[in-house]
């Protein structure tokens, strides 16, 4: 059998994001009825609303934390970016445009090479060699505000890859401040304020929440409220 070509076009419908109707950047799923969008635009609807944003669907997500129910899918942005020429490419120009315009270095720049061979020196100098992280780091302080039933952690402050999601950050506050790691589900992280998602980068919140205001990025945590 021969080849059989495929229009982009009649796979759209499958690859673009329903609230914007571009192709899909950071591909978010929505857990609850498998529709797709772009994570942006997903988080800025359910900010105000806590329905799916297809108008083919509009399932209430979740009463009171619907983005605690979305997840990044790898796999859907993976096919996009193969099947969309050049889309790739175009969005980590944007994206070094947006770091330029602020004056703050591009986290992708560190070229893969430079940080193996730095690796390798470090290892020649044996166990006393000072290792560091070569992927992008945000500072980060975690503080109590309920402090008559969870405990304030002793450490404080602590230093992280900024591609941490939020639920790694609770299985942090859980292990030391609950019974285990396990408890993660009974905590609650905020910035300012406002409950953050649990598939929320450190970098999203960083620049979504915090809006690039001064180190450290300031997060609180609370027992997780179930209205």
């Amino acid at each position: 059998m021969g080849e059989r070509i495929i229009k982009i076009r009649t796979l759209n419908p499958h690859i673009t994001c329903k609230i914007c109707h571009g192709y899909l950047i950071d591909a978010t799923t929505v857990t609850e009825c498998l529709h797709t969008f772009c994570k942006s635009c997903v988080v800025k609807h359910l900010e105000e609303e806590n329905t799916c944003p297809d108008p083919d669907c509009q399932l209430v997500i979740h009463q009171s934390h619907p983005l605690n129910y979305i997840n990044f899918d790898r796999t859907m942005q993976d096919m996009v970016y193969k099947l969309v020429p050049g889309l790739e490419e175009n969005e980590i120009n944007r994206e070094r445009e947006f770091y330029r315009k602020r004056n703050l270095p591009y986290p992708k720049e560190v070229p893969l090479d430079n940080a193996k061979v730095k690796e390798e020196d470090s290892k020649e100098k044996g166990a006393e060699s000072d290792y560091h992280r070569f992927d992008e780091q945000v500072n980060i302080s975690l503080e109590c505000i309920a402090s008559d039933h969870l405990k304030s952690l002793k450490r404080k402050y602590i230093r992280v890859s900024s591609q941490a999601t939020v639920t790694q950050i609770k299985k942090f506050i859980a292990k030391y401040v609950c019974d285990g790691i396990d408890k993660y589900r009974d905590v609650d992280v905020l910035c300012n304020n406002e409950l953050l998602g649990k598939d929320h980068t450190l970098k999203f919140v960083y620049v979504t929440r915090w809006r690039f205001q001064n180190p450290p990025l300031r997060l609180q945590y609370r027992p997780s409220i179930e209205l």
